[in-house]
């Protein structure tokens, strides 16, 4: 008797535990769940970028006071002269210059 109840009691349990493991599996894989989970994971490379850029501007940007400092060059000297926003906001591209193909126009027709 008792051991009849111990494996419906441990069927019942295994039951509960493999519907609940099911139904998370399906919940986390709906479209709505993988979306959000690649909006986050997107997100938080992006993060990851911004944050390795800084170290490297930084980095670079300590080395280069580093290389001055070792050369003996001063403000004047290094020509590290950024030009103003608006003096960016002014510039425009050169125009460019395209040549259209015109199959019409060969000359070495045979």
């Amino acid at each position: 008797m008792f051991r009849r109840l111990f494996w419906f009691l441990t069927g019942a349990a295994t039951g509960v535990w493999a519907t609940t493991k099911v139904n998370r599996a399906l919940r986390r894989l709906s479209p709505d769940s993988l979306a959000a989970t690649a909006a986050d994971r997107a997100l938080e490379t992006g993060a990851r970028l911004r944050t390795f850029a800084h170290d490297v501007r930084a980095g670079m940007a300590q080395r280069e006071g580093e290389l001055h400092d070792a050369l003996g060059l001063t403000g004047a000297d290094r020509g590290d002269r950024r030009p103003a926003p608006r003096e960016l906001d002014n510039e425009l591209p050169a125009p460019r210059r395209g040549i259209a193909y015109n199959a019409y126009d060969r000359k070495d027709e045979h």
